[in-house]
């Protein structure tokens, strides 16, 4: 289970040493996407940089990066082994993040990193990561309905809790485009702590990012995400007082970044037999999923609008909005993840619960509704079937996308004949 709180974390690091600089990120939608630009932006002007971002989607190192690659695995032990003999030690009994958060930062410091990427797990003011005292700039990412159980059933509340990243005197991007209420929280916040200036995002900063991509290569939550992290990149670059390199470099940098689990295209022929694409995207709270949605009814309905969802979801999470995706004519297989590596309280809806909710959705017009329990691979061989080489999406859980990613590395690894 999860028990908020900075204490043990405080513990796990009282006297190491973290000579880094941080950009610290917190929000409930964009902040990975954000978290990655960053570090693109970073690499190509020539600082050595490191990135942490949750959760994993495959292995638990895959979050951490050094410059433009992930960790290794024996970099990851190596530091691990370090954090957790302390913990032992120290008697802590610090959680999974929060083991893993340390980990992450011995690993930076380890590897002489100038700027670490820090994205904050869940909420911001109770946060491992919020053991930053003075990040070079904190990013408040776009707001949404998330983790209510922790963080409140409010924008207001959630807010809050996001805004506990802010510092005294250091500067805060924000992304603009958050609702009025959210937005008056922050600045509330801000004000409470004595923050430095906000800038906003997209806004003044960040104009000229149009200048020179074209912005019909992104999509418009993408637009919004690359604006705060230009934003955020010039105001970090300022505190270290470090020259810019042309814009046109970093941003073309950024251009290239591709974020696993969202919209994601991947080929499942390995594992399925079917030549097309099928679109991955991590979606599990309503502002993702109604991101998800109009990219799927733009980019694919077109193409044939009867779409084929692969789903499923977290306990706790309000199916009924965040299958609101789901349109008349589409056809609907239902999973479940398996286990959780490093999280053991993150559990699945049951498949058939899946398949009720939907069915009793308003207008519920579903063509074929399929239930393949905990198997996701017949799942998918199921929902490979039933889309017939028309669009195919896997949604509902970044922990489903982990499970498709895993199987097709895992194909892809066997030796031929097997």
């Amino acid at each position: 289970m999860i028990t908020p709180g900075l204490s043990r974390i405080n513990r796990l690091l009282r006297g190491v040493h973290l000579p880094w600089q941080a950009i610290h990120v917190a929000g409930t939608n964009g902040k990975g996407s954000i978290c990655a630009y960053l570090s693109s932006m970073l690499h190509a002007a020539g600082i050595r940089s490191g990135c942490f971002t949750s959760p994993h989607l495959i292995d638990r190192w895959d979050g951490i990066r050094l410059g433009d690659s992930v960790v290794t695995e024996s970099v990851f032990h190596e530091a691990e082994a370090i954090v957790r003999s302390r913990d032992r030690h120290r008697n802590i009994g610090a959680s999974e993040f929060e083991c893993l958060t340390a980990t992450a930062f011995e690993i930076f410091a380890r590897h002489d990193v100038k700027v670490a990427v820090i994205e904050a797990g869940m909420g911001g003011r109770f946060d491992a990561t919020n053991v930053i005292r003075r990040p070079l700039v904190a990013v408040i990412s776009k707001i949404g309905l998330d983790h209510q159980s922790f963080l409140g059933d409010t924008m207001e509340e959630i807010a809050h809790h996001k805004a506990g990243i802010l510092k005294p005197n250091i500067s805060w991007v924000v992304d603009s485009t958050n609702q009025t209420e959210v937005l008056n929280v922050l600045t509330k916040c801000a004000r409470e702590v004595k923050a430095a200036s906000c800038i906003p995002a997209p806004g003044p900063l960040t104009e000229e990012i149009w200048t020179t991509l074209r912005p019909d290569d992104f999509e418009p939550h993408q637009r919004v995400n690359l604006s705060c992290a230009v934003a955020a990149f010039k105001t970090a670059l300022s505190g270290l007082q470090e020259t810019c390199p042309p814009m046109s470099q970093v941003l073309h940098a950024a251009q290239r970044v591709k974020w696993p689990g969202r919209l994601q295209r991947v080929n499942v022929e390995c594992l399925t037999g079917r030549k097309e694409d099928v679109l991955l995207d991590g979606a599990h709270n309503p502002q993702s999923a109604e991101v998800l949605a109009s990219y799927v009814d733009r980019r694919l309905r077109p193409l044939d609008p009867s779409v084929t969802w692969l789903l499923a979801a977290s306990e706790g999470k309000d199916l009924g909005v965040i299958f609101s995706m789901i349109r008349a004519g589409d056809n609907v297989v239902a999973v479940e993840f398996g286990p959780v590596d490093g999280m053991p309280w993150v559990k699945p809806v049951r498949a058939d619960d899946i398949l009720s909710c939907i069915g009793s959705m308003p207008n519920s017009t579903v063509i074929r509704r399929s239930g393949a329990g905990t198997d996701v691979l017949h799942g998918l061989n199921e929902a490979v079937k039933i889309s017939a080489g028309r669009p195919l999406v896997i949604a509902g859980s970044l922990y489903l996308v982990s499970d498709v990613l895993r199987l097709i590395r895992m194909r892809a690894d066997q030796p031929v004949g097997r």
